[in-house]
This record gives structure tokens, C-alpha cells and sequence, in this order.
């Protein structure tokens, strides 16, 4: 291994290195609670180095928001391309695909939503933005090509297919917001599999061409 390359790879590790201390503390502490300083001493950095990496607490967090993200976009693209399954049977398993993606990093993906109606956004360097936009768009896009396949067959009933994908990913981040406030209520129970599966019926009998 080159000089290059030990560089680059010694610089991945300690990318990770300050994202898994962020991540603990944003679990123990909350993200509002925790600092800079404080992922510092967790990663045993200097507040220099993390600045070296993100230039904020909010890109450190959009950064690790990617992870489940990427899960999110790598397992419906399986499903997308898998010629075995009917449009309906994709569609069946897009849901399973994101109750997965909330038992891979319930943290993140809620984050990720929240991430949507505030002005976290804005702060974001343009590359970081321009890749969580990017994985969003795919992911959309390949949801909406389904649900127009099902309509060429005559499966679906005819709509724009952007908005049933909408309708979608809407319902997925609408139905995991509404069940973290009522797991802050009663943490012992988790109606998000339940819920997504009526949700998920109601959706495909309203579409299903008659």
C-alpha cells in the first residue's frame, strides 16, 4: 500500500471514528444537547479536527443520515430490479423494505425526516446536500416507475406516477413521526409495522385498477 493510499485510508477511519462518537452522543444526549467540544473528547479529538471534517454539527449529522439512507435506496433498487415480482409484489415489498430501513437506524431515519421540515437544510455544504437530494430523487424515481408500470399493464389506476410516490415516502415519514411521539408516551410499544401494513392495503385497494 502506497503512502496515498494509507492517507486516504487513515482519513476514512477517522471520519467514522468522529461520526460513531456523534452518533452516540446524539442517542444519550440528544442532538440539541450535544456539542462540538463534546464529540471532541468522545472521538478524543480536538473541536479542530472534527471542523476539519464537517464544518457543523448539522453536516456531521446529515452525514451520518446517508447511512440509512443509502440502505434505504440500495434495498428498494433490489426490489426494483428483481423481474421475478409483480408491480403490486413490488410494491408489498418497497413497505417491507422500509420498516427494515427503521430497524436498521430508527435514530437516523427519523432525523431524516425531521431534517425535511426545518431549516437544518440550509446549513449543509452544497456536495452533502446534492447527495442526500440525489438519493432521494433515485429513490422516488424508482418507486413512481413501478407504480407506472402497473398502470401500462392496466393494474393501476392512471395518475402521475410522482405523486403516488409521494404519497409514499409521505406516509413512511408521516407514520414514523407520529409513532415517535407516541412511543415518548408509551416506549414500550411500536404500532409502526402494523400501521404501515393497513396503510400499505388502503394505498394498493385505492390504486388497483377495478
Amino acid at each position: 500500500m502506497g503512502a496515498k493510499e494509507r492517507r486516504e485510508r487513515e482519513k476514512e477511519q477517522r471520519r467514522r471514528q468522529i461520526q460513531e462518537a456523534a452518533k452516540y452522543l446524539f442517542i444519550k444526549k440528544g442532538f440539541t444537547s450535544s456539542t462540538i467540544e463534546d464529540i471532541a473528547n468522545r472521538a478524543e479529538l480536538s473541536p479542530g479536527a472534527i471542523y476539519s471534517y464537517f464544518k457543523s454539527k448539522e453536516e456531521l449529522l446529515a452525514s451520518l443520515i446517508l447511512l440509512p439512507l443509502g440502505y434505504l435506496f440500495k434495498r428498494s433498487q433490489e426490489v426494483y430490479e428483481d423481474d421475478s415480482l409483480r408491480v403490486d409484489e413490488k410494491m408489498v415489498a418497497f413497505l417491507e423494505v422500509m420498516y427494515d430501513t427503521f430497524k436498521y437506524d430508527q435514530l437516523m431515519l427519523r432525523n431524516i425526516f425531521h431534517l425535511q421540515i426545518e431549516d437544518t437544510l440550509e446549513t449543509l455544504s452544497p456536495d452533502l446536500l446534492q447527495e442526500i437530494q440525489y438519493v432521494i430523487r433515485k429513490l422516488i424515481s424508482m418507486w413512481a416507475s413501478v407504480y407506472q408500470a402497473g398502470v401500462d399493464e392496466g393494474r393501476f389506476v392512471a395518475a402521475p406516477p410522482i405523486v403516488q410516490a409521494d404519497i409514499m415516502w409521505s406516509t413512511f415519514s408521516g407514520l414514523v413521526m407520529w409513532e415517535e411521539a407516541k412511543r415518548k408516551l408509551n416506549p414500550a410499544k411500536d404500532y409502526l409495522k402494523p400501521t404501515l401494513d393497513w396503510a400499505f392495503q388502503v394505498m394498493l385497494n385505492g390504486i388497483r385498477k377495478r
